[in-house]
């Protein structure tokens, strides 16, 4: 087994090194545009990043088991060497990219990776609200370990990939170099991913390039000031709602449906998914609403 270290544990010094000279510059030279911190928010934040250290413990037995498994039944090995390892880098990054678009489009995984989006403040401290549930990404990744890369070299990749993401996550930084912006991702990249504006949503999903959302059809710039947070903010700071909130509003609507056709379609479709005869019904009585507004103000 390639002895790789876990890149995440050893820039744990650097990571709260970052967050504090962060605040500190926050103080000192306030943006009055920017969401800044909020102390509740940031200790949200980081009991988020706790939490998903545990959880992911035990999420990793399960996971290791399954890749295991796979390694030991593929013929193929890929050796660790300085330039497998780049190109490791790199196919972790082309699936990680599939792993996140996944994660905002199918609304069971959504509801995983939406805890990393429930904050209205975009910081240091935001790099650091990871799910508690996150055994939702593991198979994007089994063709990687089918073709021979080894789970723990797989698991030195995700981790390089987590400690670059972190510095993205912060309004300080306003572009990077052009050649950089072209090919990286970058704080401006990030703030609009974590936009909730129409224009912005479910856009640049790249983990450390940014190409892939270039490739794909899902880069967009960052133009008008971002507005963080959800279409429909949850408004709390525990960390068991944050962490479980959307699971519990499947639950409802699971609870709520006419069939299984509806089922399915709230688990699997998209988070802000309709059956077509409740859109319907829900756009007429948005025209209706429109309309009732117009006479009123009609002398």
């Amino acid at each position: 087994m390639p002895n790789l270290p876990d890149a995440v544990v050893w820039s744990i010094p650097a990571f709260i090194l970052l967050t504090v000279v962060e605040m500190i510059s926050v103080r000192l030279h306030p943006d009055e545009e920017a969401a800044g911190y909020e102390a509740k928010d940031a200790a949200t934040s980081l009991s988020m990043g706790l939490g998903s250290l545990f959880f992911d413990a035990l999420w990793k037995i399960p996971i290791v088991a399954i890749y295991t498994g796979v390694y030991a039944l593929t013929p193929l090995r890929v050796p660790v060497l300085w330039w497998t390892v780049a190109l490791m880098l790199l196919a972790q990054d082309f699936f990680y990219y599939w792993s996140h678009r996944g994660h905002h489009v199918i609304r069971l995984l959504w509801a995983c990776h939406v805890v990393h989006h429930s904050s209205r403040k975009f910081n240091l401290t935001t790099a650091l609200r990871q799910p508690w549930t996150s055994l939702t990404s593991w198979p994007f990744y089994v063709p990687l370990v089918a073709l021979g890369v080894h789970p723990a070299a797989l698991a030195f990749c995700s981790s390089v990939s987590l400690v670059y993401q972190f510095w993205i996550h912060t309004e300080r930084i306003d572009r990077m170099p052009r050649w950089f912006e072209s090919v990286f991702n970058t704080p401006s990249h990030h703030r609009v991913h974590h936009a909730s504006q129409g224009g912005y949503l479910d856009r640049n999903y790249g983990g450390i390039l940014i190409v892939w959302d270039r490739l794909f059809g899902t880069f967009a710039p960052e133009v008008e000031r971002p507005v963080y947070g959800l279409t429909k903010n949850i408004n709390t700071f525990n960390p068991v709602k944050v962490a479980t909130h959307e699971y519990m509003s499947i639950a409802r609507d699971l609870k709520a449906a006419s069939g299984w056709r509806e089922r399915a379609g709230r688990v699997f479709r998209g988070p802000g998914w309709q059956p077509s005869d409740r859109a319907t019904l829900a756009e007429r009585a948005g025209e209706a609403a429109a309309y009732r507004e117009v006479r009123s103000t009609t002398p």
